[in-house]
C-alpha cells in the first residue's frame, strides 16, 4: 500500500508551519512519500505529486489559525480566494460545488478531534479539491483524508496523532481488502 502524506510550508504571518514539522518527524518508509508544498494556488504541484507516486491513500495536513482541536475535514468546496476581502471564485469551473473525502477518520475512534465540513477557501481547501477531483477522475480507488492542525498545537502530540492515524488507515485498508477478497 502506497501512502502520500503532504503538508505545507510557511505563509503569511506564520514563520513556522506545524504541519511541516509533523511530516518531517514521520518515520521514513519505502511506501510512504512525504511532501511539503509551498503555500500557493498551483494545481500542478498537487496533481503532479499524485501522478508521480500513485498512492492508495493520501493524507493532507494543513495548519489552521484558530481552534484547539484537530479538525477532520469531510469535504472540499469548489472555491478559492487569497484573503477574506476578495470574492471567492471557483477552483474548477463547471465541476461540483463540493467533493467529499473518502476516509472516515472520525470513525476510527480517534480522540482530540472534531469533524468539519468547511475547510475554508484558502490553499488547504484548494489542495483538497484539486486532489479529490483528480482522484475521482483518474484513480477512483485511492482514498483521501485531510486534517487541520491548530498552529499552536503541541507538535509532539500532533506527530503521535498522525502516526496513529496512519496505522489506523493501513489497518482499515488491509481489512477492507481482506473483506473484498472473501
Amino acid at each position: 500500500m502506497r501512502l502520500l502524506v503532504y503538508s505545507f510550508g510557511t505563509y503569511k504571518q506564520f514563520e513556522k508551519n506545524i504541519t511541516q514539522a509533523i511530516v518531517r518527524k514521520l518515520p521514513s518508509s519505502p511506501n510512504l512519500q512525504k511532501i511539503v508544498f509551498p503555500v500557493r494556488f498551483d494545481k500542478k504541484q498537487f496533481t503532479d505529486a499524485v501522478k508521480k507516486h500513485r498512492p492508495d491513500l493520501v493524507l493532507g495536513l494543513g495548519q489552521c489559525s484558530r481552534g484547539r482541536l484537530l479538525r477532520i475535514e469531510r469535504r472540499a468546496a469548489n472555491r478559492r480566494r487569497n484573503d477574506r476581502k476578495e470574492k471567492a471564485r471557483p477552483i474548477v469551473r463547471g465541476q461540483p460545488q463540493r467533493l467529499a473525502t473518502a476516509l472516515r477518520l472520525n470513525e476510527m475512534g480517534l480522540k482530540q478531534t472534531k469533524v468539519s465540513v468547511n475547510a475554508g477557501d484558502y490553499v488547504c481547501n484548494f489542495s483538497m479539491y484539486v486532489i479529490l477531483d483528480y482522484l475521482r477522475r483518474y484513480q477512483p480507488d485511492a482514498r483521501f483524508g485531510f486534517i487541520h492542525v491548530p498552529h499552536d498545537y503541541d507538535p509532539k502530540r500532533a506527530v503521535k496523532f498522525v502516526r496513529k492515524v496512519l496505522r489506523a488507515l493501513k489497518n482499515a485498508v488491509r481489512h477492507e481488502k481482506l473483506t473484498r477478497s472473501t
